[in-house]
């Protein structure tokens, strides 16, 4: 593994602006040929920095609703609620709070707002809910000035160049040494051991 330098975050920031941006125009941006593009790319996605390329639905567009600003504190079951929220078409962006509090915003239709929240809610035990029409929204992933570093998923250590990767069940993992590597891969295969 090789950390990540100022030419991969700026391939980043430029993918995250227009996912669809051809990698020959990204490399007259950062200097590179669109093949050496196209391999940084691939080698982001190998190692997990890189998931999967998305399309970002303006539903003000669409005629979609009315945007709202949802917040909702639950006593019990949140786990259930953020995934039945998280599962809505309507739903656009989702956030828990360190506090464990329910944040997303939506489109709404414009005359069943309450309606609709209550159905999304069910049974949940909400404690206190704050519903806002929004005017404006707008996406800025920011890339730029940051130091991008990954945690091992074992100890949870920065991961450095000296750093390992392996591939386990279709997910990436990353480690910051070989014996943090081992022990996650042991203890890996004999939970599916024990699920079989």
């Amino acid at each position: 593994m090789r950390d990540l330098d100022e030419t991969d975050l700026r391939i980043i920031e430029l993918l995250a602006a227009d996912a669809r941006r051809p990698y020959s125009e990204i490399g007259d941006d950062v200097g590179l040929s669109g093949p050496a593009v196209s391999d940084r790319v691939q080698r982001l996605r190998d190692s997990g920095v890189l998931e999967r390329f998305t399309v970002d639905v303006d539903r003000s567009q669409l005629r979609a609703g009315v945007p709202v600003f949802v917040r909702l504190v639950v006593d019990d079951g949140l786990a259930e609620l953020r995934e039945r929220v998280s599962a809505a078409s309507a739903v656009e962006h989702l956030f828990v709070t360190a506090d464990e509090e329910l944040l997303f915003s939506a489109r709404a239709e414009a005359n069943g707002v309450r309606d609709w929240l209550t159905d999304l809610v069910g049974d949940a035990d909400v404690r206190d809910r704050e519903v806002r029409v929004l005017d404006e929204m707008e996406w800025s992933p920011a890339l730029g000035g940051v130091e991008f570093a990954l945690t091992c998923d074992e100890c949870g250590n920065t991961v450095d160049s000296e750093g390992e990767t392996e591939r386990l069940g279709g997910d990436v993992y990353h480690f910051c040494c070989p014996s943090c590597r081992s022990r996650f891969v042991e203890r890996y295969e004999r939970m599916e051991e024990g699920a079989e």
